[in-house]
């Protein structure tokens, strides 16, 4: 497995089979696609998973957009790229991280440090926390 940095639309067709296949291509996208840092774990040839990071002003990363296609899930992939996530948002000089994650998915964040904060929120009918870690 390799991870690498990709451009925004390689991350579209993982994006969408993942997180949001019942909906048109155009809802994974970002408007603010074109300001982030996408990063891909590749097995081979085949881009396996995909995370977005963004870096603001005020030093507070988030990422978004994390999917891992269904084979390849539970195979150490995902947590490996998260990882590199967390390293560039911490290199990059953030002091914190966030993101909004879908509730099934809480312990496996929590295995990266990410604690919830505030109330369960809806996107659809998939419920939702916002998670984050304070970095060194």
């Amino acid at each position: 497995m390799t991870i690498q940095s990709i451009t925004a639309a390689q991350t579209y067709a993982l994006r969408h089979a993942v997180l949001w296949p019942t909906k048109p291509l155009d809802y994974i996208k970002l408007p603010d696609d074109h300001l982030g840092q996408h990063f891909g774990a590749f097995e081979g040839d085949e881009l396996v998973s995909v995370i977005s990071l963004f870096v603001d002003a005020d030093d507070v990363a988030r990422f978004r957009k994390f999917a891992t296609a269904a084979a390849w899930q539970g195979k150490g992939i995902g947590s490996a790229l998260l990882q590199h996530a967390i390293a560039a948002a911490t290199a990059q000089g953030a002091h914190s991280l966030w993101c909004d994650a879908r509730h099934n998915t809480l312990a496996f964040y929590g295995r990266f440090g990410l604690q919830p904060e505030g109330d369960i929120f809806y996107k659809g009918p998939i419920p939702y926390m916002r998670l984050r870690r304070y970095l060194p």
